[in-house]
């Protein structure tokens, strides 16, 4: 049975800025901001929260099958998917629309500056989750239009699909109470820790009530690793030394194709997590989303290496 990776289908604009923000923007100047940013290095990649998710799952040798919409110029990117073997069976595409385009600006300490035009992305409501090509175990909802994710959940949850919410850049457009009905119907939560804290402020609730109200709650922590919250404990799951910094850009989605592989296997929060914070580690090694390449082989021996235990198999 496939995965089903709901979300953003995007070409990601990368420019690497060789200083700090921090050393060019004035605090107490912050509401009449006008700055430009010099970026001598620039690139184009493919990428979209869902199509970054199934290129590492698919790696991992899992099925993905994305559900998203896509504008004309989707060309190079559909031949990019047909090359690596992951179905656009149940991609839409809208003539009169642009593909999603994001433009990251990232500087020295990896932190990013982005702007995104959502193109197709808010037409994501035209998928429906019962149009899905193949049976489907498990599934994630990831940022997209406002109404495809609210529709995609509660889909997923009348279908009795389990699946992760992922709100990511998306969580502006939601209220406290839309964020809710959200994470009531999903299964498991997943967050970075600031957008963790932007949730409790929208809900109104801390971490452990939000944990109480879905199997697992995982907050990733950047280079400090993650936590996942399940079944009234708090599992610890330790960063992966990269072998170099390169681009931070996909990390999380790949730290998600983790998650949705362990999950999908039944595998214990620990091992699941684990796994998911190497391939952010493997990711963070190379440039552009897209690009990172691994073996099962190598990736076991660096699962132990970095663990001391054995990877399942898988």
């Amino acid at each position: 049975m496939t995965t089903l990776i709901c979300g953003s289908m995007a070409y990601d604009t990368i420019m690497v800025f060789p200083d700090r923000f921090k050393n060019h923007i004035l605090p107490e100047q912050i509401h009449m901001l006008s700055i430009s940013f010099l970026v001598p290095e620039m690139r184009r990649e493919f990428g979209g929260c869902a199509g970054n998710i199934a290129y590492t799952l698919k790696a991992l040798g899992d099925e993905p099958l994305i559900m998203a919409t896509v504008g004309s110029d989707f060309g190079p990117y559909a031949a990019w998917l047909d090359q690596l073997g992951i179905s656009r069976a149940a991609i839409r595409e809208l003539p009169e629309q642009f593909t999603g385009q994001c433009f990251i600006t990232t500087d020295l300490d990896d932190n990013q500056i982005n702007a995104f035009h959502p193109g197709a992305m808010g037409l994501a409501h035209l998928n429906r989750i019962e149009d899905a090509t193949a049976p489907v175990a498990l599934a994630i909802v990831s940022p997209d239009g406002k109404q495809g994710m609210q529709e995609h959940c509660r889909q997923l949850a009348d279908a009795g699909i389990p699946f992760i919410f992922d709100p990511g850049q998306g969580l502006p457009m939601f209220s406290g109470d839309e964020l809710l009905q959200m994470i009531d119907a999903a299964d498991y939560l997943a967050c970075n820790d600031y957008e963790a804290e932007l949730v409790q402020q929208k809900t109104g609730l801390p971490l452990a009530a939000l944990a109480c109200r879905v199997k697992a709650l995982i907050v990733t922590l950047g280079a400090d690793g993650a936590r996942i919250h399940a079944d009234g404990v708090v599992h610890a799951i330790a960063p992966v030394s990269p072998a170099q910094l390169l681009d931070p850009t996909g990390c999380g989605d790949a730290f998600r194709a983790g998650l949705l592989y362990g999950i999908k296997r039944g595998w214990d929060w620990q091992t699941t997590g684990q796994l998911a914070s190497l391939l952010g580690s493997i990711k963070i090694e190379h440039r552009g989303p897209q690009n990172h390449t691994f073996t099962r082989e190598g990736l076991a021996v660096r699962y132990a290496a970095a663990f001391g235990q054995a990877l399942p198999n898988g």
